[in-house]
């Protein structure tokens, strides 16, 4: 039996997965998993790269999910602490060295809201939402 912050948790990757889709983004894998940790989601998008003049160019996308049901715990966005920030940077390195990436790459984080009944509040896609 799958616990309830596991089906939760699910819920919002496949909401996160479909808006991405949506919105252009070809979804690569998700769960990534590697003895550092695990990342939701991975996709390309074809964007521009203002580091080269603003040429498109296809860009790596790792997406962190976020779901969150109610308020109780602060919004989705809010979820990601400076620690939760530094291990997806780390998972993150750990998946760009495994693919021998070489083009721009960057993490976002797409945060779902529910209310306390799990009905969709909102979906935001942050870009380039952790750096450094």
């Amino acid at each position: 039996m799958t616990h309830p912050r596991q089906k939760l948790g699910a819920a919002g990757e496949e909401l996160a997965a479909q808006a991405l889709c949506a919105a252009g983004f070809t979804l690569i894998t998700r769960n990534w998993r590697c003895p550092a940790g695990e990342l939701d989601l991975i996709a390309r998008e074809r964007a521009p790269d203002y580091s080269t003049g603003g040429a498109e160019r296809d860009w790596l996308v790792i997406v962190e999910v976020r779901t969150r049901r109610g308020m109780r715990f602060g919004t989705a966005q809010q979820s990601i602490t400076p620690r939760k920030a530094a291990k997806l940077r780390e998972v993150a390195a750990h998946y760009v060295q495994e693919v021998a990436w070489t083009g721009p790459w960057r993490i976002d984080v797409v945060a779902v809201q529910m209310d306390a009944a799990g009905k969709l509040e909102a979906i935001d896609h942050l870009r380039g939402a952790v750096t450094g």
